[in-house]
């Protein structure tokens, strides 16, 4: 089974290219538990060029927090890091084929348990990154319904729309499943991460009502006064969860450093909420630019992910 403000980063798409196999469009051994965080681990041979090639979806937390992992890597590790933004499908395929290290967003346990059952024993679960994921159907608080089951009854007030993100994403998947379990006379929209909020500041602007896929953590939550809609207890679908980094199956054995650093990678909801707005406000167009400068303001978060050789 969460935007990632996004209109700075086209030049993220462009990297999408480079994964073989890798859609125009598509979107929360692995388990369902959270890895251990590990410590220390032993650094590779000092004569080694060290490279870490990570792939990211386009959402604005993963956005953040990616770019903050590549400039403590470069700048404090001295790793050349290459960032791929790809489509959910493609990345998972990517990493379990050991074409990419590792993929920074992995949704468990719900929206994407069907990738990890998919590649099980071609992914190395290296923990989570962020702890306490929510998900689901998420309209302005002026919006006067709270459950799912009273879509129905106000159709004409959301036009019969629900407008969702990549047509391949998790949350797009369990959404289906919502539609059909509350059997809702809706139809949901594909469109992109960027244009779901560039949709949800138009309507809210207007104070008109939209019901969109939403997800925790995400800016918007910071930005506007939003609520999820409640699931009925007998037709739950989504569940509260944690994002996780997913590697290589061999990662630990050929970049022991690099695994070590993305298993000790955490981030609270207060600190990835401040990264992600400071994200999106910037008017600079370099998101490592911004990540560099919370990583200043934030030392000490940054130097514990840092594994002891």
């Amino acid at each position: 089974m969460f935007v990632r403000h996004l209109k700075k980063l086209g030049i993220a798409a462009l990297a999408c290219a480079t994964i073989a196999g890798c859609s125009q469009k598509s979107e929360p051994g692995a388990t369902d538990e959270p890895a251990a965080k590990a410590t220390e681990a032993p650094a590779e041979t000092p004569a080694e060029k060290k490279v870490a090639d990570l792939v990211y979806v386009n959402w604005a937390e993963g956005i953040a927090y990616t770019h903050l992992a590549k400039v403590v890597l470069e700048d404090k590790m001295g790793y050349e890091v290459k960032l791929t933004a790809a489509d959910v499908g493609p990345a998972y395929t990517a990493v379990a084929k050991g074409d990419k290290d590792a993929f920074m967003e992995t949704w468990l346990p719900t929206l994407h348990k069907d990738y990890v059952d998919k590649f099980q024993g071609k992914l190395l679960d290296l923990g989570h990154v962020y702890e306490g994921t929510q998900s689901g159907l998420v309209v302005p608080a002026y919006v006067t319904i709270d459950k799912i089951s009273e879509l129905n009854g106000v159709k004409d007030k959301f036009d019969g729309k629900i407008t969702g993100i990549d047509a391949g994403a998790g949350i797009m998947k369990t959404t289906e499943q919502v539609i059909e379990s509350y059997g809702l006379d809706y139809k949901l929209l594909a469109s992109s991460g960027p244009a779901m909020t560039a949709a949800l500041k138009d309507a809210i602007d207007k104070k008109e009502w939209i019901v969109v896929t939403g997800w925790r953590p995400h800016w918007k939550f910071g930005r506007w006064d939003l609520k999820f809609l409640a699931q009925d207890e007998d037709k739950t679908v989504w569940q509260p969860g944690n994002i996780h980094i997913m590697g290589r199956a061999d990662l630990d054995k050929d970049k022991p450093e690099l695994a070590a650093f993305l298993r000790n990678m955490t981030l609270t909801d207060a600190q990835l909420s401040d990264l992600m707005i400071k994200v999106n406000d910037s008017e600079s167009k370099d998101v490592a630019e911004v990540a560099r400068k919370w990583m200043a303001d934030n030392e000490a978060v940054v130097t514990a992910w840092i594994p002891k050789s």
